[in-house]
């Protein structure tokens, strides 16, 4: 069954939340469409269809979560505040003394669109903030296309104008900022610490429902899962069944301590063929926080152009694990190192390939020059390939 990622859908008359980023902000990878850089890949299927969990026009995304007695000191720190290495079990998570403590650091990110076919518009999403100068983490849908960004802090009634730093659509991430200084950072969680069954509290402003973000109570259902669309491919992701809604885009996926584990990005929503209950994703903070460094490094204006490598991809039939090749471009860097047409990908510099989406987002992070260790299974053989990346050629 096909895969689809699709945004959830807006409310009248607002503009796509696809839409290009502003004229001079800094894009991260380079500014085009973010159908483009699957060209390479011919990614077609996939197992659910998906909804990214991103506002448009009066739609949010919530979930606030809860903390352990007695909070833990907070950093003011303008780097990232990362927990301590987790010992033992966390304690059951108090969802009211967690949503308190996090409060401070959730923010609600609503920006306006000027669409030339649609006209004027706009969407609202959730923010979570990095330091103590302004600096916001969000989803990139949220902000994409927005000719202006506001951010309205907990407990006040007025919005403050942001800035867009940088985005990153393919790992869907963005970092904006508000001017002041004093703020509430997050506290994150050691990425490491995460466990299948933790409680975890997403919060978020679902629905833009007025008053507070909405909090939603669930545990970790899965790590390192992978989703593709038309769109792109996210891997590392945690998958939860704490609510998620349009409007929590961008939100944090909080667990006991209080702690930022992750942050939430898309939902799994039923059709005709796939029922889909209670499975939401996050963007896990081992993926994010080196996204987060690459936004901060690239803010100046530069652009990190994504490696190439010129194949088409399919998921098994069967029910196996890895991906097939199902084109290899002439020329390509593919081509070159030897990869074949019916080529079986099982592993990428030693991580082994659960399906197509695993392809994409293994080569997804990867710069030109870079090379790949390709494992692929050819007439029962395994081979190892080693590919050197190149700049996407001009379409």
């Amino acid at each position: 069954m096909p895969v689809v990622m699709v945004p959830l859908p807006p409310n009248s008359g607002v503009p796509p939340i696809w839409a290009d980023p502003p004229t001079g902000v800094p894009q991260f990878p380079a500014p085009r469409s973010r159908r483009r850089w699957l060209r390479g890949f011919g990614v077609v299927t996939g197992l659910a269809v998906f909804a990214v969990a991103a506002g448009t026009a009066g739609a949010l995304i919530g979930e606030r979560l809860s903390r352990e007695p007695g909070p833990p000191q907070r950093s003011s720190d303008i780097a990232l505040d990362i927990g301590h290495p987790r010992a033992g079990d966390l304690p059951r998570l108090d969802v009211a003394k967690v949503a308190a403590f996090v409060a401070p650091s959730v923010v609600t990110v609503s920006t306006d669109f000027d669409d030339p076919e649609l006209g004027p518009g706009g969407s609202i999403g959730t923010g979570v903030i990095l330091t103590s100068d302004g600096e916001i983490v969000t989803n990139a849908h949220v902000v994409e296309g927005a000719t202006s960004i506001r951010v309205r802090l907990a407990g006040e009634t007025e919005p403050r104008p942001a800035t867009l730093i940088a985005t990153d659509p393919g790992n869907d991430l963005a970092l904006i900022r508000v001017k002041g200084d004093g703020y509430q950072a997050a506290k994150i969680a050691d990425p490491g610490s995460v466990r299948v069954g933790d409680e975890a509290v997403a919060i978020g402003f679902a629905l833009d429902l007025d008053g507070a973000p909405s909090v939603t109570l669930g545990i970790v259902s899965a790590l390192d899962r992978t989703i593709v669309s038309g769109d792109g491919a996210l891997n590392g992701l945690i998958q939860t069944d704490a609510a998620i809604s349009s409007g929590n885009s961008g939100g944090p996926l909080v667990n006991a301590l209080g702690e930022v584990i992750g942050i939430n990005t898309a939902v799994a929503r039923s059709d005709a063929t796939v029922a889909a209950s209670n499975i939401g994703f996050a963007i896990s903070m081992s993926e994010a926080l080196p996204t987060i460094a690459s936004l901060r490094d690239h803010a100046s204006g530069e652009s990190r152009e994504e490696g190439y490598i010129g194949v088409g991809i399919d998921d098994r039939a069967d029910g196996g694990q890895g991906a097939i090749l199902a084109s290899v471009e002439k020329g390509s860097p593919a081509e070159k190192a030897g990869l074949l047409v019916n080529d079986l990908v099982i592993a990428i510099d030693g991580a082994v390939v659960d399906g197509a989406a695993g392809v994409v987002a293994a080569i997804r992070d990867r710069v030109p020059g870079d090379e790949v260790e390709i494992v692929v299974l050819r007439d029962q053989k395994e081979i190892t390939l080693t590919v050197t990346l190149t700049n996407r050629p001009d379409s």
